[in-house]
């Protein structure tokens, strides 16, 4: 079965590719085992196992083999390493990111990609997203928020416009027309749990 292009960015082979190479560059000097890798990306061992063969036949990764652990970093020696490291971050990297950022602040219970963003992730066609709308539960403070906000936009290189609920209106959706909105679209769960 022939997988459907990106919607994200159509120069990646299939999502998972993309995914898979988001988790290895979003800490680039981390060696990451395959079976983690997998795990963060959604996908089989075996279907990890051979995008990363594919990643480091081309040298964009490095692979070291620690008994029959595999362990992956991104290759920053490759010649097109930051102009790859620029284009997975801006495409499937903000879900890393985001959860790395936002991970630390005090009061968040969830937090959630919705808008152009995630629908594009989620394979919805469209136009490229200029942005990156953010749904924070919880209730965090305001100036925490924007100090993630700010630190993720210059690793993603795009905006990211973060929205404050508490977990009453978020619960309670039909209360809030902007929360009815978002569940009523595709969205991307960053970390935390959204009944």
């Amino acid at each position: 079965m022939k997988a459907a292009v990106p919607s994200l960015s159509p120069l990646f082979r299939s999502d998972t590719q993309g995914r898979l190479l988001a988790s290895v560059f979003v800490a680039p000097a981390e060696e990451q085992s395959i079976t983690a890798l997998a795990a963060r990306a959604r996908t089989s061992v075996p279907t990890a196992l051979r995008e990363i063969d594919r990643a480091e036949s081309a040298s964009v990764v490095t692979v070291r083999r620690v008994g029959n652990t595999r362990l992956v970093r991104a290759n920053s020696e490759h010649p097109l390493y930051e102009s790859l490291y620029r284009l997975i971050l801006a495409t499937y990297g903000p879900p890393a990111i985001l959860r790395e950022e936002f991970g630390t602040v005090e009061g968040i219970e969830a937090l959630l990609i919705f808008g152009s963003w995630a629908a594009r992730y989620s394979g919805e066609p469209g136009r490229a997203p200029n942005d990156i709308d953010v749904l924070v539960v919880g209730s965090p403070k305001r100036a925490e928020v924007h100090e993630a906000t700010e630190r993720a936009e210059r690793r993603i290189g795009m905006p990211v416009q973060a929205t404050i609920r508490s977990s009453a209106r978020w619960r309670e959706p039909a209360d809030d027309s902007f929360v009815a909105e978002i569940t009523s679209r595709p969205i991307v769960p960053v970390f935390g749990g959204i009944e």
